[in-house]
């Protein structure tokens, strides 16, 4: 069974309530059916449902709980609740039911009032569109300074990592981050890998340089970062500042990293910026024939997800999936 696989059923052994706002996008309601037809997860379309209905045809999306904000009973206690927590900014009354028929802000504010689990959105909005109301409303979740992103990325016939199951992070949002965020970013992914991958993480903060071997501003970042982290995680098995090489190839890692018990063995893969997070992921995707799972984020209070623009139906409903388990570990 692949890493999508068990993600699917550890989804159906527990149903959770997810939102998809983009119910004029049709990838996103082939998407909504084929949840609903294999019994992932409960689905929330946001919109005017004439015209979802309309737009899904054939699709059997009868299922779905299909919610229009300005017809809602519960549009007013949203409006007031988004008031609350945006006036310190200079939120108005009438600015805030303006910005709740927004199907991506009524959608994060289903997630904020329980009314939903998740969210999924991003098949036709950008990163932006689809974090800042997130942002705005859920926050980060306790404890956590920084919302980043990482792929799960499982590698066919791979020696390496977990099964060939490693987390790349930081991949997908945080461009340049400084070495108190990327021991943050680093924590994080560690606690994802476990909670997707159930195995436990071993995290390699990477470098162009193994324990010392070159000396730069770049290098320095991540073995302070390197040492942030042990100091908040005392107990994770964490490493660096270590090249790839080292970090996944036994041989190496015992070469250039002896004693170490991260090198030659890490599966959480943290990259020093998103240059490198990114090129990575891409090519490891490419080159390797890899199945990249994301970007899934880390570090919002309640599990909110972006998709790329070019995603599939397909696409949609693996991110649906684990966005589901993701609440299912909150919740825990």
């Amino acid at each position: 069974m692949n890493f999508l696989e068990q993600i699917t059923q550890r989804a159906k052994a527990d149903i959770k309530t997810i939102v998809l706002p983009e119910s004029n996008e049709i990838r996103t309601l082939k998407a909504a059916a084929m949840v609903q037809e294999q019994g992932i997860a409960k689905i929330v379309l946001v919109g005017k449902e004439e015209e979802i209905k309309k737009l899904a045809g054939d699709l059997d999306i009868s299922k779905a709980i299909i919610v229009d904000p300005e017809k809602s009973d519960k549009f007013d206690d949203y409006v007031n609740t988004f008031y609350e927590l945006r006036k310190a900014k200079g939120m108005t009354l009438e600015k805030a039911r303006e910005i709740m028929k927004d199907p991506l802000y009524y959608g994060v504010m289903m997630v904020k009032k329980d009314d939903a689990d998740g969210m999924v959105s991003g098949a036709v909005h950008s990163t932006a569109d689809t974090l800042r109301p997130a942002l705005q409303i859920l926050k980060t979740a306790p404890g956590t300074k920084i919302v980043s992103a990482f792929f799960v990325m499982v590698v066919p016939d791979c020696e390496y990592g977990y099964n060939g199951t490693f987390v790349y992070a930081d991949s997908g949002l945080v461009e340049n981050p400084d070495a108190e965020s990327l021991s943050d970013i680093a924590i994080a992914s560690a606690k994802s890998f476990k909670a997707l991958v159930q195995a436990e993480p071993v995290v390699a903060m990477l470098s162009y340089s193994t324990y010392g071997s070159a000396k730069s501003e770049l290098t320095e970042k991540v073995i302070e970062a390197t040492k942030l982290a042990k100091q908040k995680a005392p107990d994770l098995l964490i490493d660096g500042e270590l090249q790839a090489d080292a970090a996944l190839v036994p041989s190496v890692g015992q070469s250039k990293a002896p004693g170490s018990k991260v090198a030659g063995k890490a599966n959480v893969l943290i990259f020093p910026d998103l240059n490198c997070g990114n090129i990575a992921y891409k090519l490891t995707q490419r080159l390797a024939k890899a199945e990249a799972y994301g970007p899934i984020t880390q570090g919002i209070a309640k599990p909110v997800n972006d998709l790329s623009r070019g995603c599939s139906a397909e696409d949609i409903v693996g991110v649906v999936a684990i966005t589901a388990v993701q609440a299912q570990n909150m919740n825990k």
